[in-house]
């Protein structure tokens, strides 16, 4: 999965607001208290989705589910300006009831279409592994005793995963190119 540098950007942002939301300085688990505060205030909300777009898409929390994960690995190598229509992705994203009638309240807004895009792609993002754990697991590696004998077989299955999952990767990217070249965008090859 390629991110384009204003999806970096957006997710570490959003990463950081759900890390804000989580819990209180206690470390008490206090998210579904303050989603909820955060969706009373709906009009201040609505007016932040193009200025800060990761702060009013956390109110989607588990809110969205994706059929098509090639599409959405495709949405988030685009810039934002070129991100597609939520009426695009309606086959790729579901919305969960629970949050419903909050994207049609979205939807109304002038720039409902590309906010909602934004915020499936930033769910997305941050239901995805972010790679941490593969480099705390290389690094546990370089830890290890040098003398330690190892089984030849071990990096011959790990070349034989990793270059499946370059190709799952491969696969997904066209997947998400064709999808979106079907809805009138051009390819970025």
């Amino acid at each position: 999965m390629n991110l384009s540098p204003a999806f970096h950007d957006l997710r570490a942002a959003y990463q950081a607001e759900m890390d804000d939301l989580t819990s209180d300085s206690e470390g008490r688990d206090v998210l579904r208290k303050r989603l909820a505060d955060k969706r009373k205030s709906l009009d201040f909300m609505l007016q932040m989705t193009q200025a800060a777009p990761e702060m009013v898409a956390v109110l989607f929390h588990q809110g969205f589910r994706f059929t098509e994960p090639a599409v959405m690995d495709q949405v988030v190598s685009l810039e934002i300006d070129d991100v597609p229509d939520w009426d695009e992705l309606r086959g790729a994203v579901q919305l969960m009831p629970s949050v419903q009638s909050l994207a049609e309240t979205f939807l109304q807004q002038a720039d409902g279409q590309r906010f909602m895009t934004i915020a499936a792609a930033l769910a997305y993002l941050y239901e995805k592994p972010d790679g941490r754990q593969q480099a705390s697991s290389s690094d546990d590696d370089e830890d290890a005793d040098p003398d330690e004998d190892r089984d030849d077989h071990d990096d011959e299955d790990r070349e034989y995963v990793e270059s499946d999952d370059a190709a799952d990767a491969r696969a997904r990217d066209e997947a998400g190119a064709d999808w979106l070249a079907e809805q009138g965008f051009d390819r970025k090859d």
